[in-house]
């Protein structure tokens, strides 16, 4: 009964309380700019992270994200719709000797309008703008350059992010298998007024392992991952900002040539409802899904565990209620503050008793500054 009745309050009460904690603070885009013309710059983007998994269950491992991370890019703005900029990325992890790794970072950004054609270094991970069962925000700090080629539509009522991902390339023979991401995001407003606004998003995202240069002897791994819903936003004023709600239907299919998972589809449904003030954002998310997997989405929402020591666990169904406290704050000019607290209950039926959850604090410095003008 108390599961009907929390069931009832997300879907018919969205006044309540967006499916996940806006990533606005962390994403960072640079884009060609008419009035930088002739211009060379500077980009400096610095993103402190502090995540924190105190979990005792069986499918996700408890563990600590502290460090920095470094993109120094030099940005020449050719033409008026065409930057293409150079750099590297730094990761450097608390408590690690040295810097944990590196990557050059090369792109050129062709933008018309609202429309964005980039290659080389994506606008990825977070920009991308899925929700956590279909791709794992974490992966803002463990996989934070993606290398391809993105499509971009930025208008009033339409966000489109289309996108390729080489995330493995091989070379003639190699021992290991190639591997891309490629996919999609969109959102589609329906109604916009002064006070609501009610849009249709919709997700797909497909990885494929394989490839016919390599001396593996695996077959071919394809799994598709896609998510479609409504959103409805309420504009308040004053102390409370807006409230607004989130739901999602998600699935999910395996592909592959050898089907080699516990399961080779899945669903789930994934409601959200909200409440942004001054104060802070508080958030309810129910999480329901039958044999759903995912190949990059957070561990926590699917049906096997890859947990250390509970390898290859399974439980069908899933079923979680996650509350989630965020409060998001500009300190200064172009200094961001974001922390996170999010408690995880699991409500399933061979649910364990521990209590889950995990938090984060973000730091986030991003800012560009001119060397020189081209007389």
């Amino acid at each position: 009964m108390k599961k009907i009745i929390l069931l009832a309050l997300l879907i018919n009460l969205p006044w309540l309380v967006s499916a996940q904690i806006a990533n606005d603070s962390l994403e960072y885009r640079i884009r060609p700019d008419s009035a930088k013309t002739g211009e060379l710059h500077l980009s400096i983007n610095n993103f402190n992270y502090l995540r924190n998994y105190e979990f005792f269950s069986k499918f996700q491992d408890g563990y600590t994200l502290y460090g920095t991370q470094l993109e120094p890019q030099v940005v020449y703005y050719a033409h008026p719709r065409l930057a293409i900029t150079a750099g590297i990325h730094l990761r450097k992890d608390f408590g690690e000797e040295g810097i944990y790794k590196t990557y050059p970072l090369f792109s050129i950004k062709y933008q018309h309008k609202g429309l964005a054609l980039i290659n080389g270094v994506l606008e990825g991970n977070i920009h991308h703008r899925f929700i956590e069962p279909v791709f794992d925000m974490e992966r803002r700090i463990t996989n934070p350059v993606e290398y391809g080629t993105q499509l971009q539509i930025t208008k009033p009522r339409l966000f489109v992010d289309a996108f390729l991902n080489w995330n493995k390339m091989i070379y003639k023979p190699s021992a290991e298998q190639e591997q891309l991401f490629a996919g999609g995001s969109a959102d589609i407003t329906l109604f916009k007024s002064d006070k609501a606004i009610l849009s249709i998003p919709l997700q797909i995202l497909a990885f494929h392992q394989g490839g016919q240069i390599d001396t593996v002897d695996a077959p071919l791994k394809t799994i598709i991952n896609g998510a479609a819903g409504f959103k409805l936003q309420y504009s308040l004023g004053g102390t409370f900002r807006s409230v607004f709600t989130e739901n999602y239907l998600v699935g999910y299919t395996d592909n592959s040539s050898t089907q080699l998972q516990t399961y080779d589809k899945g669903n789930g449904v994934y409601l959200n409802a909200g409440l942004k003030s001054k104060y802070g954002d508080l958030i309810f998310s129910y999480w329901n899904a039958d044999s759903y997997l995912s190949s990059a989405g957070m561990p926590l929402y699917q049906s096997v565990s890859y947990k250390i020591g509970n390898e290859g666990y399974s439980e069908k169904n899933r079923e979680l209620l996650i509350v989630r406290y965020a409060y998001q704050k500009t300190l200064i000019p172009n200094f961001y503050l974001d922390f996170r607290v999010e408690p995880v209950f699991d409500l399933g039926s061979n649910a364990s008793k521990s209590f889950d959850f995990h938090h984060s604090l973000f730091l986030v410095y991003k800012q560009e500054f001119r060397l020189f003008k081209r007389k």
